[in-house]
């Protein structure tokens, strides 16, 4: 049975990271003859028996992710090195874990070093245990071009295989020399994400037309055009709902809430606005309680080439306007979605009033939405994938 290690933030609610959100399905679906071991804080219920649960961590909220966890992350790998077969890498590369992991974390590389360090007088050059035949992959949601240059880009990669959610990384990646690519689109659960009816609507009634934007404040450059248009859409539907799955991660966050509040109330529409950003919520309720999914944004910086508030959405059945960023037109079409210039509030104004007045090529768009999730990201298809890569490496 092969050991396969999962190296991510803590495997533990909240399910607010793309990441490790992704890594859990997709542990939850592997089969039973791989050993699929996870990084958690404390012990998931209902978890399959291959799956084992390490709780190396102290906290799973992103806002407390800091260096004392980096270091208990770092610490397990550091022990268990030589252990697994597999380390599959899910987080964005920096420099710093990049170096850590190529240097002093995978064994060939320890190994190394200790060959080139001298011995102590009485001592002896021993590696503990450790295994120089455990593979690699690392899985880039990202290539993040505004932080990296493709010199950078070069150094940050270290896996035996990398893994990239999107043509468009891969393709760049070879172009850099890199041969050991793959694309695999992300996975997500389909029976969780899926059109439900009879939902209890959050404060909404029957009658109203809600809008959903699942995004960020201050990066992606996307919420001044939502709530711009969501101003202009409210003078000609009286009964438009503006639904807000947006978390506050830090000062700027925080500071930009507080002025949409204010625009909000200007305009008389704050009791038409609700925030879910207490992470008590469900995105699978979020995306069935409304009637449209906006994802207006200028740009992906730090973000998945394939965005899980996109996707998830059209998996709950959902039409969803999206803007003309070349990164997106790689999985959106006329057929599934709405596509729109992006930074253009007007034009996203448009797209939401012609879906309204126009139910059944609403209700088509989420039709084929639905059917190209159930083809494209589907964990189950996912996990045969990686199965079948798992068994070749």
């Amino acid at each position: 049975m092969k050991k396969i290690l999962l190296i991510t933030r803590p495997i533990a609610p909240p399910w607010d990271e793309g990441s490790k959100n992704f890594a859990y399905s997709l542990a939850k679906n592997l089969p039973a003859d791989l050993e699929v071991n996870l990084m958690t804080k404390g012990v998931l219920p209902e978890l399959p028996q291959n799956v084992r649960q390490h709780s190396v961590y102290t906290t799973s909220k992103i806002a407390d992710f800091n260096l004392e966890q980096k270091l208990r992350s770092l610490f397990f790998q550091f022990k268990t090195r030589g252990q697994f077969d597999i380390n599959h890498y899910f987080f964005t590369p920096t420099r710093l874990n990049s170096f850590l992991i190529k240097y002093f974390l995978l064994s060939r590389n320890l190994k190394a070093l200790i060959r080139m360090s001298p011995v102590r007088s009485g001592g002896s050059r021993r590696d503990s245990g450790a295994n120089n035949l455990t593979k690699t992959i690392q899985t880039v949601a990202t290539l993040r071009e505004d932080l990296w240059s493709d010199q950078d880009l070069k150094k940050l990669m270290f896996a035996d295989l990398i893994i990239t959610y999107s043509d468009y990384s891969k393709e760049k990646l070879n172009k850099l020399g890199f041969q050991n690519v793959k694309r695999v689109y992300p996975g997500i659960d389909l029976e969780l994400f899926a059109p439900r009816t009879g939902a209890t609507n959050a404060g909404h009634a029957n009658k109203d037309f809600v809008i959903n934007f699942t995004g960020e404040y201050v990066r992606l450059g996307a919420i001044d055009a939502v709530i711009d248009s969501f101003i202009e859409v409210s003078r000609k539907i009286p009964y438009a709902r503006l639904s807000l799955a947006v978390r506050v991660k830090n000062e700027k966050d925080a500071a930009k809430k507080k002025e949409i509040i204010e625009k909000l109330i200007k305009n008389g529409l704050l009791e038409k606005t609700a925030f879910h950003d207490d992470g008590t919520y469900q995105m699978k309720d979020i995306y069935n309680l409304c009637d449209v999914s906006v994802f207006p944004v200028e740009n992906m910086r730090g973000k998945f080439d394939v965005p899980l508030a996109v996707i998830e959405a059209m998996a709950c059945e959902k039409p969803v306007i999206l803007s003309n960023i070349p990164i997106l037109k790689e999985f959106a079409n006329e057929r599934n979605s709405v596509t729109i210039e992006k930074g253009n509030a007007a034009a996203l104004a448009s797209a939401i009033l012609d879906l309204y007045h126009n139910p059944e090529k609403c209700a088509a768009i989420g039709r084929e939405a639905r059917k190209y999730a159930e083809e494209n990201f589907d964990i189950k298809k996912i996990a045969e994938i990686y199965q079948q890569i798992y068994g070749e490496l």
